[in-house]
């Protein structure tokens, strides 16, 4: 469900939902899941923006709410039984086991942690990410977690990155955003007055403009910036 905090899913959505209908005799196909989980969260986001806080919804509700939709459209429609794996969804993913680091995070972290950084996450998620950040042993690293759900505001909203600053103490010309999106990362952070770097993988996403000097291919590539400093 997207790298959170240097976290990432640990396998495709899919076969996580997957894996839970086949715990209860229900066959249904992880690639058709995750497409339809893909088409439900985009309505279901514009529909109930940040987690359907401005209309009364919790982020419990509204999660539980997009796997039953997700399930629904792929052929599934007992109540009761969309309820159950949707509960047990929303619980499963906050252990480790549906997450991991991303490679070259932890000691990333390590290192940014000894040159004396102070490191805090800003992240469009639920108030389960200081959670899942624990169990994946990279909680100790921030000083603080700012989700959208507890900021009230979503990025690449200005509100929450000059939350995460005053949270940090930090000037934004004294710091710095790492993400792995164009819009709600690279661009929003910068038009705060913060450095940016946009993480790209395998070199995706090459059509963008942005400097070279902006781009780390994986995370482990910022120590070497550090150093170059």
């Amino acid at each position: 469900m997207g790298r959170e905090g240097h976290a990432a899913a640990a396998w495709p959505l899919g076969e996580s939902y997957a894996a839970e209908a086949r715990a209860h005799g229900v066959q249904v196909h992880p690639e058709a899941l995750g497409r339809a989980f893909q088409e439900v969260y985009r309505a279901q986001n514009q529909r109930f923006p940040n987690y359907g806080q401005d209309q009364g919804l919790s982020s419990q509700q509204w999660w539980v709410d997009l796997v039953k939709q997700t399930f629904r459209l792929t052929g599934v429609h007992e109540d009761g039984l969309l309820t159950l794996m949707a509960e047990n969804l929303y619980r499963d993913f906050c252990s480790a086991r549906n997450w991991e680091a991303l490679p070259g995070a932890s000691e990333t972290l390590s290192q940014c942690c000894q040159r004396g950084f102070r490191m805090g996450v800003i992240s469009n998620f639920d108030n389960r990410l200081e959670n899942i950040l624990t169990q994946c042993n990279l909680r100790h690293h921030f000083e603080f977690i700012l989700t959208s759900e507890s900021a009230g505001f979503a990025k690449p909203d200005r509100r929450i990155f000059k939350q995460a600053l005053h949270l940090s103490g930090v000037p934004p010309e004294q710091a710095a955003h790492i993400g792995d999106d164009y819009s709600r990362d690279y661009s929003a952070a910068r038009a705060v007055g913060m450095h940016s770097f946009l993480l790209q993988p395998g070199g995706q996403g090459k059509e963008l403009e942005v400097p070279p000097e902006d781009v780390l291919p994986t995370l482990s590539h910022l120590l070497a910036l550090i150093e170059k400093g």
